[in-house]
């Protein structure tokens, strides 16, 4: 079975920073904005994501930090220049990135939480053994000294001359 690409919808990211300019509050309608500027497009949006206040790996328009979000959305590609263009023409926004991407199915996606759980559990495992180790070590090391001192305080008890 074929496909045909005229009557797919693109899948695309986006991240985009936004100035530190603004405080948590005033944020809401910059995203409203945003939105507004995709789906006023032919565009629907299927994932939003804050990841927070950031510090800049360099400076962008005199700003050190910025807030970064990640959006998903579905939008005919003959329109992408015009969501590019708005988003380069918003003050508010530092910088942004467009990235054409797969879409997911729920199998991949129930796959991908698999996996990541495996891995997070053998992080676990791993730091556990560590831990387990730098305490038997720290026993280990506190036997030692006992020993140390218990044998010190032999040659002391030994010699003759204690005054």
């Amino acid at each position: 079975m074929s496909r045909n690409k005229t009557s797919e919808i693109p899948h695309y990211e986006m991240l985009y920073i936004i100035s530190n300019k603004y405080s948590e509050n005033e944020l809401e309608p910059i995203l409203e904005k945003i939105k507004k500027i995709i789906i006023g497009n032919e565009g629907s949006i299927t994932h939003n994501e804050n990841w927070g206040k950031k510090r800049l790996a360099y400076p962008i328009k005199h700003f050190h930090h910025g807030y970064y979000y990640l959006a998903e959305f579905d939008l005919p590609g003959a329109k992408l220049n015009e969501v590019d263009k708005a988003l380069r023409m918003a003050n508010e926004v530092l910088r942004h990135q467009i990235v054409n991407k797969k879409q997911k199915s729920a199998s991949e996606i129930e796959q991908e939480k698999i996996i990541s759980e495996k891995i997070a559990a053998k992080k676990q495992k791993e730091i556990n053994e560590i831990e387990e180790s730098k305490e038997k070590a720290k026993a280990d090391k506190g036997k030692a000294r006992l020993e140390d001192l218990d044998e010190k305080l032999d040659r002391i008890l030994e010699t003759n001359d204690l005054l």
